[in-house]
């Protein structure tokens, strides 16, 4: 077996590892409202949303292709792969995707277990650009494509980042207000009934919102990866076994709940009922799929969190959690940045070890992380019979609780 077939290999591996993480960590995205407003059972939640987000990811292809032709400049000045590149560099490119792969990975788990809806999205770009710059410098990445349209990093990552959530809060603010206005004087129990059977529906969308959108980073991280070792040359397609296990992957990570986020934005952000609900969910869900469309790999967790927080805004005396929102903001920040830094340690430590050596070492920096999170979250467990506990309720003990260090 050659270094660059065990590379490839590690790579498949691993990003089917960052799809399943990418899974559990935005299940809330869709589902944390019609839980918490117990408009669905929270198992019957997950798993109607991993069922959705496997259809979903089939439905498009524009967004993987934004991951395998944005990031990384691996084309020439018309559109194809460089020959000589990928000749002379396949080794270099997997282990840009490797060691990015493993940024992505630990961003995940680590904010996961604190219980924090960070950009899995943004981790993935983060770890790449990192893995990237290490290795080629900043001349390596693609920032802003040819120059004349918003393209690369910068106009289909970092803005959609920060114009993504603003866009959702001020819709589902405004479709909050509206809901509220227009069914002024009806009776609660009516209204919250009628709403839940809405919220089903809305949170059905984002599901399958969620499926077109980011099952495709991972589709286009694997084609960037078989590029890099001479195994595809097609910059405008996918190959079909890459879609059915990068669906696969992100709904069996779906279903397996991803609880302590599902809890941070169900019951941590805003105390919701169903009419908040199904507007937070209809606004995520609109600007999800219209992103999708364009190309755009936005974070279907700054998505959601804006919706979330558009509802609070919306409704005239409803309670916002402002410390709870800050520390989701930070993470947002440095989402980037802190997966961009283990990916680019990761490469140094890949690119010094000759051989076997360097990709299998990265690999075990990740199984190492990855397990030790998992182990420390086994301290404060949440799932399907606390996640709607009261919020006040917990103790809010970060070193014993990490799941409800956010508020």
């Amino acid at each position: 077996m050659t270094v660059e077939l065990l590379m490839l290999g590690l790579v498949v591996i691993t990003a089917i590892g960052f799809d399943f993480t990418n899974g559990f960590h935005d299940t809330g995205n869709a589902m944390a409202t019609s839980i918490a407003t117990g408009a669905l059972k929270p198992k019957a939640a997950v798993t109607l949303s991993a069922i959705l987000n496997l259809i979903g990811a089939f439905l498009s292809v524009e967004v993987a292709l934004t991951v395998t032709n944005g990031v990384v400049k691996i084309q020439d000045k018309t559109g194809a792969p460089k020959a000589e590149y990928v000749a002379n560099h396949g080794h270099l490119l997997l282990l840009i995707v490797l060691s990015g792969l493993v940024g992505a990975i630990t961003w995940n788990l680590f904010t996961w277990l604190l219980g924090l809806p960070s950009s899995s999205s943004h981790a993935l770009f983060g770890g790449l650009v990192g893995s990237t710059l290490a290795a080629t410098g900043a001349d390596g990445v693609n920032w802003a494509g040819d120059g004349s349209k918003l393209d690369g990093v910068v106009g289909k990552v970092i803005l959609p980042a920060f114009s993504s959530p603003v866009v959702a809060a001020l819709i589902s603010m405004v479709g909050t207000w509206l809901v509220y206005r227009i069914t002024q004087g009806v009776a609660e129990r009516y209204k919250n009934a009628g709403f839940r059977w809405g919220q089903i529906g809305t949170a059905s969308l984002v599901s399958l919102a969620h499926g077109t959108n980011d099952a495709q980073k991972t589709m286009g991280v694997i084609t960037l990866a078989l590029i890099g070792a001479g195994q595809w040359t097609d910059l405008e397609s996918i190959p079909a076994w890459v879609k059915v296990i990068c669906a696969v992957a992100i709904a069996l990570g779906t279903y397996l709940g991803g609880w302590r986020i599902i809890r941070t934005l169900g019951k941590g952000l805003v105390e919701i009922d169903s009419p908040q609900g199904m507007a937070a969910e209809a606004a995520s869900a609109a600007v999800i799929l219209t992103s999708s469309h364009l190309g755009f790999a936005l974070s279907t967790t700054h998505v959601a969190t804006g919706s979330i927080l558009g509802t609070g805004l919306g409704r005239k005396g409803a309670e916002v959690r402002w410390s709870v929102a800050l520390r989701m903001v930070v993470s947002w920040l440095i989402t980037l940045p802190a997966a961009g830094l283990v990916g680019a340690i990761c490469y140094v430590i890949g690119k010094a070890l000759p051989g076997y050596a360097g990709p299998l070492a990265v690999f075990g920096i990740l199984i190492g992380l990855s397990s030790y999170f998992v182990w420390h979250s086994k301290k404060a467990p949440v799932d399907a019979n606390n996640v709607n506990d009261e919020w006040d309720a917990r103790p809010l003990d970060p070193e014993t609780h990490p799941a409800v260090a956010a508020q």
